[in-house]
């Protein structure tokens, strides 16, 4: 796409923009009240998540041609708004050089579901969006038709044109706006989806980003480059341990420094916090760079409060006893677990633990808020527009309607920006400064050590194998705080959809099974990460199963297959998942025919089997999340306790490619992102404080321990445009893991059970 211009516009600001000859389709009826959570359906007349008739998705032709495609979901880096608009332009007709995007603003009302979590962009709205541009392509075809007098059945749209063959006429998109706009846009049931076979977009590999020039040139607005006339500049010094608040403040030093406009406490979070502040003290100047010289100037004294005694260690052993003893709640229980265990042959157990993790994106959060004649405009980084707008209504005491939240594009999210806590800050200082604009800037260490971590975890796996080596009796204890702590006070147990993540509906083919979950108390913010509680299960149960491969003479990928079992379709609520990532389990079973396949395809895309020299090994592991199926082979290299990944081939079924290129560039970032949680990344606590602060303490992946080669298969039907499509942008994480630290084991006989690798290899 050339000069592409990403906006942030309302349906009367298309109109206006673009002139009385414009033709805006808004295919699609609000929910009345606020939309709601429904049961996901797919195929022809499905409908998404907050929608009861077609999406309210935006299509504007303007008189020169020009479509401009509405994206109701935010870009981080996905390729979100490239899928989005590819899919319509496919149906409409358009060609790509005339295509533009432009940003949906926070609207519930309007837009329905406008998170971007869970993948579920594409998946729930893939038949949506092919629907809306059917419906414009056709209302173009009804007013062409009407101009020349012929029957609707003798022109066809393509190309950016209508056209009638039996006389050679044609008009351009644009010369029909106008008279395509005065038309009721057709029924669903009449409408006419195209053959895949005529698709030009949707499944290619050379579309490319819509907004890549722009990215790469500077041309285009982050959270962190809005400017607004008369801006001041923010930061906050939060309190060092969650729930704890000012004792005492000097503010007469960080007032004294020229350029320092005002101090302002914010009161500390209730619990349950849910995306409230934490609370402290904000510094706001004429730029950043004073604000936070005037934030080191404070004279502090905090009151740590619950959890000044967090120690990761500490936890950890606390986590461990609660994992092996009896009394956990039971939420899986298949067969007798205890007679077949009782006589099992050979009895195998094993202890995982994964420590806290930072969602840590390129760009730390960052929001602007300006209060004018009673109504508030945010512009934020945010994955969730609609909740911003409504905590950020409630925090300052407006209607909903009186709040409007720009979604700018956000350099990368992977769950944090689904907090909009830090538009809440900024709205609360502008407050402060009588409605002026003020931007406030997380910091790195800001976001590492205040943020929403991922849970920590342990896992007790337990195994009975009969004398030929089968497991015959498996059981798994699951010990961790969960999100659930930030929205009700001492949750007891996972949610339902935490154990769905993996655990309850993972696909054994094993008569007894039993599934714990002992209770876990929280001491930090608890939040979204990519993929979610899919890690912590997927490296125990991927793990566990190569350590019962071992225990049986067996390969790990053979015994894997076996522990998957025969071609069948299971229903996940009749294990106890009644979550099922949303879906229908009617519609989404769980398919282990699927599962098997991309094992075997990730183990051929390694060479599995190949004779391994001294200190290097291969491990596999395979897992289903967000309804796809993703399996990794990794080959590893180990040379003085220092673990390489040179080598990695991972495989998804995710159901048919919309877009191949951003489903490859997605496998790839799992792949970078899960090499850094298996050799190098967490956050520790002490005394209730985060020990990390930046990339020097918080490691990722540099280049140099990135792998050199990543191989990614797509498999299954990449055609198959009529079927239900899984997630992409979070189940490619969690097979990571355990894949390398089988491969560790194969390489050098030692397990690894506890995250991250470390020095544990070093002597």
């Amino acid at each position: 796409m050339r000069n592409s211009s990403i906006t942030n516009v309302s349906r009367r600001g298309l109109l206006g923009g673009m002139g009385a000859g414009a033709f805006v389709l808004a295919v699609g009826l609000p929910r009345p009240g606020r939309a709601q959570e429904e049961e996901p359906e797919f195929g022809r007349d499905a409908m998404p998540n907050g929608w009861r008739d077609d999406p309210k998705i935006f299509i504007a032709i303007a008189e020169d041609g020009t479509v401009t495609v509405t994206c109701h979901r935010q870009e981080m880096g996905q390729g979100v708004r490239t899928s989005i608009a590819m899919v319509v332009a496919d149906e409409l007709g358009a060609e790509w050089d005339n295509v533009r995007v432009t940003q949906a603003p926070g609207d519930e009302e309007k837009y329905g579901n406008q998170d971007t979590d869970g993948s579920r962009s594409l998946r729930h709205h893939f038949m949506p969006l092919r629907r809306a541009g059917a419906a414009a392509r056709t209302m173009l075809e009804q007013a062409a038709a009407a101009q020349w007098g012929v029957d609707v059945a003798e022109v066809k749209a393509d190309g950016h044109k209508v056209s009638h063959a039996g006389s050679g006429k044609s008009l351009g998109y644009g010369e029909l706006a106008a008279a395509a706009m005065d038309l009721e846009v057709p029924a669903r049931d009449s409408l006419t989806l195209k053959d895949p076979s005529e698709f030009r977009y949707i499944g290619k590999n050379s579309i490319g980003l819509v907004d890549n020039m722009d990215i790469t040139t500077g041309n285009t607005t982050y959270g962190i480059d809005v400017r607004r006339e008369g801006m001041l500049y923010a930061v906050v010094a939060r309190p060092p341990v969650y729930g704890g608040k000012v004792a005492s403040l000097d503010d007469s030093a960080a007032l004294a420094i020229d350029g320092v406009e005002k101090v302002v406490q914010i009161d500390p979070a209730e619990f349950p916090t849910e995306f409230a502040p934490l609370g402290g003290v904000a510094v706001i100047a004429k730029n950043t760079y004073l604000a936070m010289k005037g934030r080191d100037a404070l004279q502090i004294e905090w009151e740590d409060g619950p959890n000044a005694e967090y120690d990761s260690e500490a936890y950890r052993e606390s986590l461990s006893q609660a994992a092996n003893s009896d009394g956990g709640k039971v939420i899986r229980d298949e067969g007798d677990y205890d007679a077949a265990a009782a006589g099992a042959a050979q009895t195998v157990e094993a202890e995982y633990y994964i420590p806290h993790l930072a969602q840590a994106p390129m760009e730390p959060p960052a929001a602007v808020v300006e209060i004018k004649d009673g109504k508030a405009e945010a512009w934020a980084c945010v994955q969730a527009p609609q909740v911003t707008r409504l905590r950020l209504a409630e925090r300052l005491g407006l209607s909903e309607d009186a709040v409007k939240v720009n979604v700018t594009l956000l350099g990368g999210g992977f769950g944090r920006k689904s907090k909009p806590d830090f538009v809440l800050e900024a709205g609360i200082l502008s407050q402060a400064m009588d409605g002026a604009p003020v931007k406030l800037t997380w910091s790195r260490e800001d976001d590492i050590r205040h943020g929403y971590y991922h849970t920590v975890s342990v896992e007790k796996m337990t195994a009975g194998l009969d004398a030929d080596g089968k497991t015959i009796a498996w059981r798994h204890r699951t010990a961790a705080p969960t999100i659930g702590s930030i929205f009700a006070p001492d949750p007891a147990q996972k949610l339902p959809f935490e154990l769905g993540m993996g655990l309850l509906n993972m696909p054994l083919a094993i008569e007894n099974i039993r599934a714990e979950n002992p209770q876990a108390q929280a001491h930090v913010r608890i939040g979204w990460y990519r993929a979610v509680s899919n890690i912590p299960h997927a490296f125990a149960i991927q793990s566990f199963a190569a350590e019962l491969a071992n225990a049986a003479g067996r390969d790990q990928k053979d015994y894997l297959l076996e522990l998957i079992g025969p071609a069948r379709q299971i229903d996940p609520t009749n294990q106890g998942d009644v979550w099922n990532y949303g879906e229908n389990p009617d519609v989404y079973p769980v398919d282990t025919g699927r599962m098997a396949a991309v094992v075997e395809a990730a183990a051929d895309g390694i060479e599995w089997g190949r004779e391994m020299p001294e200190g290097r090994g291969l491990g596999i592991a395979g897992h289903y999340s967000f309804v796809s199926y993703v399996a990794v082979a990794a080959e590893v290299e180990v040379v003085d306790g220092e673990v390489m990944v040179p080598r990695v081939s991972i495989a998804i079924d995710c159901g048919a490619h919309v877009n191949p290129d951003r489903i490859r560039s997605q496998m790839e970032g799992a792949v970078i992102m899960g090499v850094g949680q298996a050799l190098m990344t967490e956050v520790n606590f002490a005394e209730g404080r985060a020990q990390q602060g930046n990339f020097d303490s918080y490691l990722i992946p540099r280049m140099d321990r990135a792998p050199k080669r990543i191989d990614v298969h797509l498999v299954g039907d990449d055609a198959a445009y009529d079927r239900p499509l899984g997630g992409v942008g979070e189940p490619g994480l969690p097979p990571v893991v355990p894949a390398i630290t089988n491969a560790v084991f194969a390489a050098t006989k030692k397990r690894i059970r506890r995250l991250p690798i470390a020095d544990q290899l070093r002597s």
